[in-house]
């Protein structure tokens, strides 16, 4: 057995980032089918990130690195400026070294930063230069014919020739509030928009996001463990408050602009941008409410709009990946009413696929994202539908879609994603049980047919995760149960852990290994360990998921009858029921022990959305409204509001409160008005505040010890030995 096998799982886990360090992702496919680019540190515990290149011509497939940071930077330690360490923040990204890059249309100049500085990586050659710029450099992207690179510095758009010549300013900061390039927090946190510039196909201008921030009500977030440090000053836009100002500029490469007009008034929030050659760019725009939102046409020229499309819905519009686009002039756009529009809908109650004004896909598919669309057909990302005649319990599938009909890539059971270009698409496959531990295995594919398999370093967990996914209770809940390794019949019921996230955007029963590898080391302590997805999180249909407007609590209900559900059928002791969670499910977890004692015993609260009208206006008003409109919804479905908490009166229950004092996206201010109000009432619990932690855990010891602490309470509170 080696050293690494011999570690502890709580100590692996943290160590390898929860066994993401040393797996390929980030993967994209060149023009011609000839490599694949992607990202991969060189093991299971080595957080710097490496850019590879996997070579699919004549000779056969091979890998190669294209940069190493570490020679690039002679050995010195990175150095992230504010903006970036933002950047990974809003992307959950803990990783070091390349996180991220951007290429050519031909895939053959990949840009990327380290410590502020641009580097460019020739492909074909595998060599990399670093380019002297005006930095700190923020998001790099070559232009599609590969001449230059614009990037942000210091709240400017720049661009720079390929070979590091003629850099200058195209947009310049002007006053400190308004910045060019950079995605708004919102964006970023929440609209699944990274990015603030994007290249026209001619590569000859950009448009450009203008952020002006001054209206953005201001918080500072203090380490209280180092005084004599100032606060660190954040525009958060919560609930009800004003969001930041966003415009759109043409920005030509000798700097002329011109604005892109559309009503900013009722509809504020640019939620997509487009541009490619099979059309001119497009915009999706939002009202604030959600429950309207426009798909813009724009003139490049003049920065006129059309509207091309518009989607209504009375509770709101879901934003899904890869859409809004232009399909290309091909066989099976031309019949289409309403031009080539491609975007994801729902309509008939089912989230479908739309090209132009005809549907594609019906309710036997929930459909996830728009992973390419090509020239005969459109490759998506979908699970099983409320309709689908056989339930596929947590299973994600990739599918083909044109007018004759539609067809499955992914065949085994499990969750899988992909990428494509051309003929060739790199399909990377999760499943559960023994073949599932080793992660996810990426294949690619030339016309169907693999062709090689790209290797995952990662390291194997010293645990093997063993779900049963099971539909509980009359809403049929998907649900998965973890049992202790070696658990036998005999063995009596088990004291009970709910794990889930259990809101929006948030699925947690997946048909795959790694997800429950946490969740199987709790059950290896002693428990029965449940993990539910309840009405609001993603998978079965439009109906499921807003069920919760204005109604939170219905995520509670959904937990309480996946539990009583399973009861009959599982070793459940339901007089020993404990529930952990984080961000949402440290909510959820909070909710649990004061609204419902009777049913749950002892709770674990990370970083709990307490007060709801403290959380951002992009997600808290998609789902509850305007505070100002709506103050009793925001009251009932907070745990702490301007009449304290809202609790049954008995019996008080065991709570653990964790909270990072860096969060600057659920801030400790959550957690510190809940204990202040359980101080109040009387109501005993514990608080472990973390110096220096994010939303995001990555330190290592930080994370193993966690884990411990978690455990330990819950014996505790439970009386176990």
């Amino acid at each position: 057995m080696t050293a690494t096998q011999q570690l502890s799982f709580p100590r692996q886990s943290a160590r390898t980032q929860r066994f993401t360090l040393g797996a390929p992702r980030s993967f994209t496919v060149s023009p011609d089918g000839s490599r694949v680019v992607f990202l991969r540190s060189a093991s299971g515990t080595d957080r710097t990130g490496l850019l590879w290149v996997l070579d699919l011509d004549d000779a056969g497939p091979r890998e190669r690195p294209a940069a190493d940071p570490r020679e690039l930077l002679g050995g010195s330690a990175e150095h992230l400026p504010a903006e970036e360490r933002a950047r990974r923040e809003r992307s959950r990204e803990g990783s070091a070294g390349i996180v991220g890059y951007a290429v050519d249309q031909a895939v053959e100049l990949a840009a990327f930063s380290l410590s502020g500085r641009l580097f460019a990586a020739e492909l074909r050659a595998g060599t990399a230069r670093e380019l002297t710029t005006a930095g700190p450099v923020i998001d790099p992207r070559p232009s599609p014919d590969g001449r230059h690179i614009a990037y942000v510095a210091r709240g400017a758009l720049r661009v720079t020739g390929a070979e590091g010549d003629e850099d200058r300013a195209l947009a310049e900061r002007g006053d400190g509030n308004a910045s060019w390039g950079l995605a708004e927090f919102i964006a970023a946190e929440e609209m699944g928009r990274s990015r603030g510039f994007w290249w026209s196909p001619e590569s000859d201008r950009l448009l450009v996001a203008r952020v002006d921030d001054r209206e953005v009500r201001r918080w500072w977030i203090a380490d209280p463990a180092h005084p004599d440090r100032e606060p660190t000053e954040v525009a958060y836009p919560a609930a009800g408050t004003p969001n930041a100002d966003v415009r759109l500029h043409f920005v030509t490469l000798d700097g002329r602009h011109t604005e892109v007009e559309w009503d900013r008034a009722r509809f504020p929030y640019l939620a997509r941008v487009h541009w490619s050659a099979a059309g001119p760019p497009l915009l999706l725009v939002q009202s604030r409410d959600q429950c309207t939102q426009l798909y813009l046409a724009v003139d490049p020229e003049t920065g006129g709009t059309r509207t091309v499309h518009v989607d209504e819905d009375p509770a709101w519009l879901e934003l899904s990946p890869g859409v809004p686009a232009w399909a290309p002039e091909s066989s099976y756009a031309h019949d289409f009413g309403g031009g080539r529009l491609v975007r994801i809908a729902d309509e008939g109650g089912a989230r479908v696929l739309a090209v132009g004004d005809r549907v594609l896909t019906g309710a036997q598919l929930q459909l996830r994202a728009v992973l390419d669309i090509g020239e005969s057909d459109v490759l998506v990302s979908a699970a099983a539908g409320a309709e689908a005649t056989a339930p596929e319990i947590g299973e994600i599938h990739v599918y083909r879609v044109n007018e004759l009909g539609v067809e499955r890539v992914s065949q085994e059971p499990g969750v899988h994603g992909a990428v494509r270009s051309g003929g060739v698409t790199v399909l990377a496959s999760s499943a559960t049980g023994t073949s599932g531990a080793k992660g996810a295995n990426v294949r690619v594919l030339r016309d169907g047919k693999q062709i090689a398999e790209v290797a995952s370093y990662a390291e194997r967990p010293v645990l093997t995760a063993r779900p049963r996914l099971f539909e509980s209770g009359e809403h049929r809940i998907p649900c998965a149960v973890l049992l202790p390794s070696g658990h036998r019949e005999s063995d009596g019921p088990l004291p009970v852990l709910l794990d889930p996230y259990g809101g929006p955007h948030g699925q947690r029963v997946l048909a795959a290994h790694h997800p429950y590898l946490t969740s199987q080391w709790f059950a290896d302590q002693g428990f029965a360990v449940i993990v539910a997805d309840g009405r609001g999180a993603p998978g079965r249909s439009p109906a499921w998921e807003k069920a919760v407007k204005n109604a939170f609590t219905l995520t509670l209900d959904d937990q309480i009858e996946a539990l009583h559900g399973l009861a009959g059928s599982q070793p459940l002791d339901l007089d020993r029921v404990a529930i952990r969670g984080w961000s949402y499910g440290g909510y959820l977890a909070a909710m649990a022990v004061l609204r419902r004692p009777d049913v749950f015993h002892a709770a674990v609260a990370g970083a709990p959305v307490t007060d709801l009208r403290l959380y951002d206006t992009h997600y808290t008003e998609r789902y509850l409204g305007d505070p100002a409109a709506q103050p009793e919804v925001y009251e009932a479905n907070s745990l702490v509001g301007d009449d304290g908490l809202t609790v049954a009166e008995t019996p008080h229950r065991p709570m653990m409160i964790i909270h990072g004092l860096a969060d600057d996206n659920v801030v400790v201010a959550h957690s510190l008005r809940l204990s202040s109000a359980l101080l109040a009432a009387g109501r005993p619990h514990e608080v472990l505040p973390l110096t220096g932690v994010t939303h995001m855990t990555p330190q290592e010891q930080i994370a193993e010890n966690l884990l411990l602490l978690q455990v330990d309470f819950l014996k505790r509170s439970l009386g176990l030995a």
